[in-house]
């Protein structure tokens, strides 16, 4: 891919960015069966890590060095997306599923899945029952996620078990990454939080031959969004004096959104969190980032979300507490099949994540977590 120059002044990507995105929101990994996405974020940032090491779940955890003696900086991605674990197989072949991470009924609907199953994956959609036969009532209703299912091509319990359809078996959204007309917005399933994993990918490319006064930890972490599980055990392994969780936030640059419930637009810069339903930024490091960001001509955009969190409240709560805060990228439709967000807003962010590593020593840590 040709590469120029916007009147931003930010860059088109390149090839080997395009595929690393492509192969990583492309992969499947819904909570607890991170297995495919762990592989693919391992093959991108081992080049650039010192050591590679894991917590018992699975969270993946990139080390390396500037200076040993100086502060530990956790900076965390999740690996896992949302989706769905198959609970039932009714005697006529369908299989019945339960959410894994939050879901809204209504954009699940005659959506395509694959079933990853031992025998490999099998292609289903998810239905339910049809309009036409409904009462004029219920139509005006949401349909409810227990009265859905997978259709996989099944005519019985024993033909979906042929299959190698099991209970237990994840669900995974189907969705190829699209660059669409704008070849700055970018359609993918999982940027939440594929986005996350390909930013510590890339901090680790930019640290590259570049002095830090600190000891970087890239993670990759499991099950965030069943409950930011393996933030905690990262953490706990790690035990850093900073933390820095990247994830996506809310867009709310589509109509119907209030610029109250969302003020963030994509591509209007790196999301800085100030609140959410878990963790209140600590005032010292939000001033610090917002600081860099403005050394650095770093557009950014201050948010808050009350109904929802990130890894960073997990780094938080460990030991006697780690100052951490998330920053994201703004983007449309999350929790769905299909989000899209904008690439400047990508790059910016690893930009910043690159000059806080660089000026995270032992001094400004000190003072962050002083408090005298």
């Amino acid at each position: 891919m040709i590469q120029h120059v916007t009147q931003k002044g930010m860059k088109d990507m390149d090839q080997k960015t395009e595929q690393m995105l492509r192969d990583l929101t492309e992969a499947h990994g819904v909570p607890g069966f991170e297995q495919e996405a762990r592989q693919v974020m391992k093959s991108y940032i081992e080049p650039y890590a010192d050591e590679i090491t894991y917590d018992n779940l699975g969270s993946l955890i990139a080390k390396k060095t500037g200076d040993a003696n100086g502060p530990k900086v956790l900076i965390a991605g999740h690996l896992d997306e949302v989706g769905f674990m198959v609970t039932r197989i009714t005697d006529e072949g369908f299989l019945k599923f339960q959410p894994l991470g939050g879901w809204w009924p209504q954009v699940m609907l005659a959506q395509r899945v694959h079933i990853q199953t031992k025998d490999g994956f099998l292609d289903g959609v998810i239905g339910s029952i049809p309009p036409h036969v409904m009462p004029m009532e219920k139509r005006r209703k949401m349909v409810e996620i227990k009265d859905m299912f997978v259709d996989i091509g099944a005519s019985s319990i024993k033909e979906a078990e042929e299959f190698g359809v099991r209970l237990g078996d994840p669900i995974i959204p189907v969705c190829p990454f699209t660059i669409l007309k704008n070849p700055k917005m970018l359609m993918a399933k999982a940027w939440d939080n594929r986005m996350g994993c390909a930013a510590a990918i890339d901090l680790m490319k930019g640290l590259q031959g570049v002095e830090h006064p600190n000891t970087l930890y890239a993670a990759g972490t499991v099950m965030e969004e069943v409950g930011t599980r393996g933030a905690f055990t990262v953490a706990n392994m790690v035990k850093p004096d900073i933390g820095i969780a990247v994830d996506v936030g809310i867009a709310g640059d589509t109509p119907g959104v209030s610029k109250n419930d969302a003020p963030s637009k994509a591509g209007a810069g790196v999301e800085i969190g100030l609140y959410d339903a878990r963790m209140i930024a600590p005032q010292k490091l939000r001033d610090f980032v917002i600081e860099t960001a403005e050394m650095e001509n770093i557009p950014y955009q201050l948010t808050s979300i009350p109904g929802g969190a990130t890894d960073a409240a997990a780094f938080t709560l460990t030991g006697s507490g780690v100052p951490s805060i998330a920053l994201s990228v703004a983007t449309r439709y999350i929790h769905s099949h299909a989000s899209v967000l904008h690439y400047d807003d990508y790059e910016n962010l690893v930009k910043l994540l690159v000059a806080l590593v660089k000026r995270l020593d032992k001094e400004k840590v000190a003072e962050l977590t002083s408090f005298e």
